[in-house]
């Protein structure tokens, strides 16, 4: 029996997740790590931070368990962050994060200037705010001194995967996700380097998610308690790494996630040629492709409502007065935007939003509306999958919010389809490990992997009646953000 490692690299914490090649899981281990905020819309973090994680979470993995059956590590994590690192390799400064907003200027230029169209013949995408490139261009702009001494451009979980191994690499699913990448043919984009004024030489090495990068540092092996011949594979973007955890590999699969930010993924053998990118075009962890729209605050909604405004350890108990006779007949709604929004309306400026509050409103209502506000803001991405032809009627459902059933079921009657939940929910780390097992020949394929370790515990169905109440709801929250998108710009 081999064990695999599993990491999510996530925005306010690192999850560790111990497996075997049957499946089963055997440990998880959680660190957080703070979060910066150094001006309004910023978002920063040390690497550091995620270093000191890994070097201490995986000792507290390894308790009372043999490590020397340890033969493989696979991490996925947050995407579009920028590290950057000098001629020593080291940090020049904290990384961009991927719901960092500042960058509306260089996005303007990018999709203006330069041209949307122009930007996806180069990389089958258009700009947003949080992808890597905007962040280089505000960083050559901004920080002229610190872009001059940039000799390595790379992401999150590969600046862990670097510490592990001393490899610079980076696989084609997080890759997707900078606007470096030619994500059709699978290569760096030499057009887009020009724009950056970037040379070729301070990009990562490219893989597929499942291929091994290298083994562990003899240092790093002794330091983490692990044997020095533990593969590295190159892993994947959370996105992609939670898709893979929950099965959605192949063509035609879906999958939503309900985390920080939320996001509905739909996985694609091939690739496929989009004439409205206000949804993003990505290479796959699997060798294929995906669609994918991501809002930027999903369940980070209700931490914010809980922790901020209500100052409420117990979230559930705040759901228990919701019940069913509610849904749908909500009249306070909620725009998500607490960061921005990226899918599908990309405006950094557009903030979160409460309209329709009166004197009889009480505290149920406002969850409520938080709760629905998030749901109606992943309907908005399921809409444009629809307008190109793709039909939904079922997906898989992973992430913190997705523990939640009150939000389940207002989630799979917002978008009226059916919902499968996972027997495991581990997200990236589980899709990390299911990584590491076919880089270690443990399966030939991520396909037969998920085949024989992912299962679905429940389906939550939707409820024709309720359907059409929120059919409704949905139809007034269309009005909002239009309404306000000119108001946004004069308080930001």
């Amino acid at each position: 029996m081999a064990y695999y490692i599993g990491i999510d690299l996530g925005t306010s914490s690192i999850k560790l997740l111990l497996m075997d090649e049957k499946g089963k899981i055997y440990n998880e281990v959680s660190r957080e790590y703070p979060l910066s905020f150094p001006q309004p819309g910023w978002s920063e973090q040390n690497p550091e931070d995620w270093k000191n994680a890994v070097f201490k979470g995986i000792p507290q993995l390894m308790e009372g368990f043999d490590s020397a059956r340890v033969a493989g590590i696979g991490v996925g994590g947050q995407m579009h962050g920028l590290v950057v690192l000098d001629k020593n390799d080291k940090v020049i400064r904290p990384a961009i994060l991927w719901n960092d907003g500042r960058t509306a200027v260089e996005t303007d230029y990018l999709n203006g200037t330069i041209g949307e169209k122009r930007i996806a013949e180069f990389t089958a995408n258009m700009a947003f705010a949080g992808f890597t490139v905007p962040k280089i261009l505000w960083l050559r702009e901004n920080e002229p001194e610190r872009f001059l001494r940039i000799r390595k451009i790379m992401l999150p979980k590969d600046y862990v995967n670097y510490i592990l191994t001393g490899v610079h690499s980076c696989d084609f699913s997080d890759a997707s996700g900078t606007l470096l990448l030619d994500v059709k043919n699978k290569k760096w984009s030499q057009e887009m380097l020009d724009v950056c004024g970037v040379s070729m030489d301070c990009l990562p090495e490219l893989h597929e998610s499942y291929e091994v990068i290298g083994t562990l540092l003899p240092d790093i092996a002794e330091k983490l308690g692990l044997p020095k011949t533990t593969r590295v594979c190159a892993g994947a973007g959370d996105n992609a790494a939670a898709a893979v955890g929950t099965g959605i590999v192949g063509d035609g699969g879906c999958n939503i996630s309900l985390g920080t930010s939320g996001t509905i993924f739909i996985s694609s053998r091939d690739f496929i040629d989009l004439s409205n990118h206000a949804i993003h075009n990505f290479a796959h962890a699997d060798g294929g492709w995906h669609l994918m729209g991501c809002i930027l605050s999903a369940a980070s909604c209700y931490s914010w409502l809980m922790d901020r405004v209500y100052k409420s350890p117990d979230y559930t108990l705040e759901q228990v007065p919701i019940v069913d006779e509610m849904l749908g007949r909500n009249r306070v709604f909620f725009l998500p935007y607490l960061m921005g929004e990226r899918s599908p309306i990309n405006d950094v400026d557009a903030r979160g939003t409460f309209i329709g509050l009166a004197m009889d409103t009480g505290r149920a209502d406002i969850t409520q509306a938080v709760m629905e506000g998030v749901a109606f803001a992943i309907r908005d991405c399921v809409e444009v999958a629809k307008s190109l032809g793709i039909s939904i009627y079922r997906s898989r459902l992973c992430g913190g919010g997705a523990r939640s059933e009150l939000w389940r079921k207002i989630l799979a009657n917002v978008l009226n389809i059916e919902l499968e939940i996972p027997r495991l929910e581990q997200g990236p780390s589980m899709g990390g490990a299911i990584l590491a097992m076919v880089a270690c020949g443990e399966y030939t394929t991520v396909q037969t992997a998920i085949a024989k370790l992912v299962h679905v515990e429940n389906t939550i169905k939707p409820e024709p009646e309720l359907v059409s109440r929120y059919e409704i709801c949905y139809r007034n929250f269309k009005k909002i953000y239009p309404a306000l998108k000119e108001l946004y710009k004069e308080i930001r």
